[in-house]
């Protein structure tokens, strides 16, 4: 995937938009909290995990998520290499990212119940 079509699906979910945030491209859910920030090289991305989130992602492909190398990598913080992701690990990380990082009251108007 390109990094256009990366911030089209993350601007697909729910109250999203995107902003400038330093180099990168942040990409915000209600309120402004930040769940992807976008590589300008168009290498990769950035998601928000959760730490117990992080390991799953980057066990299960290795070759497409790698934790952040710093303290934020230790919050949860884990890039995507865009070389390797396909638009279904793409959209997996960015909607679990945005769960995280979006509103209780927003999270329950998306969530179907069980």
């Amino acid at each position: 995937m390109t990094r256009d079509e990366v911030l089209v699906v993350a601007l697909s979910l729910p109250e999203t938009e995107s902003a400038p945030h330093f180099e990168r491209t942040a990409v915000k859910v209600a309120k402004g909290k930040i769940f992807a920030t976008l590589a300008p090289d168009g290498s990769s991305f950035n998601v928000k995990l959760t730490p117990d989130q992080q390991p799953v992602y980057v066990e299960s492909a290795p070759e497409i998520f790698s934790p952040i190398p710093n303290a934020w990598g230790r919050q949860g913080w884990t890039t995507v290499s865009l070389v390797a992701a396909d638009r279904d690990a793409v959209l997996a990380a960015l909607t679990a990212a945005w769960r995280n990082a979006a509103p209780k009251k927003l999270l329950a108007l998306h969530t179907k119940p069980d």
